[in-house]
């Protein structure tokens, strides 16, 4: 599996990654998750924390979305248009990548 460096359009079928300049690391002083990258540091809140963890390069948007609305009873339309918009304005910013598969 190989990572596309371009911006990605979020879709339900993408499979999106942290960007190889970000990392989403717990900050043990602040007692918060943060998104580090190139001089700057974001503090995303709980959910997106959340989709971010499910953002592994293996797990479709889909089944990102489809995890969310099982954990939460909650409504799989509203959750996954709130997850992609979340998605697509982070892959604006290029802090995701999309895994590819790659032929061997």
């Amino acid at each position: 599996m190989a990572l596309r460096s371009r911006r990605i359009d979020i879709t339900e079928g993408s499979r999106p990654v942290l960007a190889r300049h970000a990392k989403l690391k717990f900050d043990e002083a602040r007692q918060v998750w943060v998104i580090l990258v190139p001089e700057r540091v974001l503090a995303p809140d709980e959910i997106a924390v959340e989709i971010l963890q499910l953002c592994d390069g293996v797990r479709s948007v889909d089944q990102i979305i489809d995890v969310l609305a099982a954990k939460y009873a909650a409504d799989r339309g509203l959750i996954g248009t709130d997850v992609i918009a979340m998605l697509r304005d982070l892959a604006e910013k290029g802090f995701l990548a999309e895994a590819q598969d790659t032929k061997s």
